[in-house]
């Protein structure tokens, strides 16, 4: 980084805080900025109280400028993309390899990942939130799910790279018969877990060909202007939110350790990490986490692991004097102590870095393979998380509900865009005071775009609601008090009778699973036919999971629990939060889903002749079902009730709150969507 940043003077800047009490140097500046740059703007000026100094009017502006500058910068690469391959192939020649493997991943394994660790759109153009590319001398591939079937096409020059299917068609497998014999497969070991690599092993062991290591990831030294790593500050979580001190659950975790015999477990998932030492970041989008390795011993101690440029100053009082921050450059070391005095590690298989296991293994720890061990307790809130969930979900309805009212007037008018709808929606998000940002990239699709599930609006596809077809929006907020995630499909207009018909399907299987008693101990993979049975008996199905975990201003994403079609040995326990989520897309017409957040509850009071406990769902989320796509006609007379009283929980938790003359047009909206069917 140069002492002058995209026309700005880093040393004058430098100075003007040395004035007010800063002791950030030129290069500790510029790293800053150029690092809150490269993190997601969601986070706001935050990143100026890392300056240690307050900052005063002009300085910050120019500050901000600064940063803006460097955004911009970091949100195009100049590479055009046809050289991309070709750079990376001469790099590629340049280590001896003949093959390379590129995953939609980072160092920690992260759903949502940061602009420098976007090596996958870089190299292809995919812009998915899950894939990996396969580069050979003359021929590459793309492996995508079943969520970018059809985004893949539309993104990834097909003579470039052939498609295939990530699940039904591994990388592994077609690497069989890809690699030549005798080859060279190179993978970084930061972005592949020790299980993903023993697959790749096994993959070149059956080709006859040798898997490598590599010491330096050769996308990274192919992207020229890749942006660096991102820099946001760590700050405390609060117990009012987060309902248990980090000590407390500290302890917990380490008489697991003690338990089962293991000296220390290694921390690699920022949001197990976020979870138990009540912390909370903003390096990635959409997640606050705070991005960071953690080392937890069997008597309680711990070692964070984190860049000292995002420390806040009231950081390590929050943690306490057992809590130990470190720089990322001493995570080697402290693994390799572990190693010589041959202590008992645990480590997560599937999703620890290899590189973390591989320093261990040759330090001489002893690797004891097993789940992150915050991952089920983080999963199983607590009573002021779910209630906190509980508050979140009405204000969050809230906003839906004058979203839904302000689309039903204007949507009719054909003048709406995907993309000026979902910017309303954000809008009417921010205004509260707990947002902290989107859960996820808001899916906002307008008839047949909403084919594509995990669609994304882009100036080129942008496309306007118009009468007669369906609009779907899926969307989520991130407040200090809990994670949202809902999806309402709407028609605009009058629907025709068969999109009633799939919209009323899609709603018999939600209700379905939503109105289920089922044992203690029963998986979610146990209950995924239930909703999909109605639209089986069709002939008809969608290719995505029915549910998934949700965290406590944490990941939209969360394990260990799902509604799958996939096994999953994983109970649904009492206090987890998951969705609850069917569809049915119809290529080139409209696209169906109806999503609400579900906790875990047991039945109260307990049936008279059960002779175990057992659990259901309490809804959280509050928003209206579009009632002109329910066809009544095919409920039958509980599931009408259902939705009846739904409608009229709905009605009866946001009227008081719509009392002013101003919202009087949304309050009578609101009864008239609510209406009995």
């Amino acid at each position: 980084m140069t002492d002058s940043f995209d026309g700005l003077d880093i040393e004058s800047i430098t100075r003007d805080l040395e004035g007010i009490g800063g002791a950030l140097s030129p290069g500790d500046l510029a790293t800053l900025v150029a690092g809150a740059a490269a993190a997601p703007a969601a986070g706001g000026e935050g990143w100026l109280d890392l300056i240690g100094a307050p900052v005063n009017a002009p300085l910050r502006g120019a500050l901000v400028d600064l940063r803006a500058r460097a955004a911009k910068a970091f949100a195009h690469s100049r590479v055009p993309l046809p050289e991309r391959l070709v750079a990376v192939r001469r790099r590629m020649a340049e280590e001896s390899l003949d093959a390379l493997i590129v995953p939609h991943a980072d160092e920690y394994q992260n759903e949502f990942i940061p602009l420098r660790a976007e090596r996958l759109a870089w190299l292809t153009g995919f812009s998915g939130s899950a894939g990996t590319a396969v580069v050979l001398a003359e021929r590459a591939a793309i492996f995508v799910d079943g969520r970018y079937t059809l985004q893949v096409r539309g993104e990834v020059d097909a003579g470039a790279f052939s498609f295939h299917h990530l699940i039904d068609e591994p990388p592994a497998r077609w690497l069989e018969t890809a690699l030549p014999t005798g080859g060279r497969l190179g993978y970084d070991p930061w972005l592949h877990s020790p299980a993903e690599r023993d697959r790749l092993r096994e993959a070149c062991k059956r080709a006859g060909a040798h898997l490598v290591a590599l010491e330096a990831n050769l996308i990274d030294a192919a992207w020229s202007d890749q942006p660096p790593t991102p820099l946001s500050p760590v700050v405390p979580h609060p117990e009012s939110y987060s309902g248990r001190g980090g000590a407390e659950k500290r302890e917990e975790i380490a008489e697991v350790l003690t338990k089962d015999g293991q000296d220390a477990v290694v921390l690699s998932a920022p949001d197990s990490i976020a979870w138990l030492f009540n912390i909370r970041g903003g390096d990635v989008a959409f997640t606050p986490l705070p991005l960071s390795y953690a080392l937890l011993h069997g008597d309680g101690s711990a070692e964070i692991f984190v860049d000292p440029l995002k420390v806040s100053a009231d950081l390590a009082a929050h943690l306490g004097d057992p809590v130990r921050l470190s720089p990322p450059s001493a995570l080697a070391p402290a693994l390799s102590a572990l190693g010589r005095r041959h202590a008992k590690v645990r480590v997560d298989w599937t999703a620890t870095p290899s590189w973390i296991v591989d320093r261990l293994e040759e330090a001489g720890a002893a690797i004891v393979r097993a789940a992150d061990p915050c991952v089920l307790p983080k999963a199983i809130k607590n009573a002021v998380e779910l209630e906190g969930s509980r508050a979140a979900h009405r204000r969050d309805g809230l906003a839906m509900v004058r979203f839904l009212h302000w689309l039903s007037q204007e949507a009719p008018k054909g003048t709406l865009s995907e993309l000026a709808v979902a910017e309303r929606l954000g809008r009417l998000r921010a205004v509260d005071p707990l947002l902290r940002g989107l859960s996820f990239g808001t899916i906002s699709a307008a008839g047949p775009n909403a084919a594509f599930c995990h669609y994304h609006a882009s100036p080129e596809s942008d496309r306007r609601l118009v009468p007669g077809s369906l609009y779907l929006v899926d969307s989520g907020g991130q407040y200090l008090d809990g994670t949202t995630d809902i999806t309402r499909t709407v028609a605009i207009g009058t629907p025709t009778p068969a999109m009633r018909r799939c919209f009323t399907l899609v709603l018999k299987g939600h209700l379905a699973l939503g109105r289920a008693r089922f044992p203690q101990g029963t998986t979610g993979h146990q209950l995924d036919a239930l909703a999909r049975q109605p639209l089986w008996a069709e002939g008809m199905d969608y290719d995505h999971g029915t549910g998934h975990g949700v965290g406590s201003f944490l990941g939209v994403h969360e394990g260990p629990a799902r509604i799958s079609k996939a096994a999953n040995a994983v109970p649904l326990v009492p206090g987890m939060i998951l969705s609850n989520e069917p569809g049915y897309y119809r290529e080139g017409a409209f696209g169906i889903r109806i999503e609400t957040l579900v906790a875990v509850r047991p039945v109260d009071p307990a049936p008279e002749a059960a002779d175990r406990v057992f659990l259901e769902f309490e809804t959280l989320t509050v928003v209206p079902l579009d009632r002109s796509l329910i066809d009544a006609a095919l409920l039958d007379i509980h599931e009408r009730a259902w939705v009846d009283a739904y409608h009229a929980r709905v009605r009866e938790t946001h009227a008081p709150l719509l009392d002013t003359p101003e919202d009087r047009p949304v309050l009578d909206w609101l009864i008239a969507a609510t209406a009995p069917l």
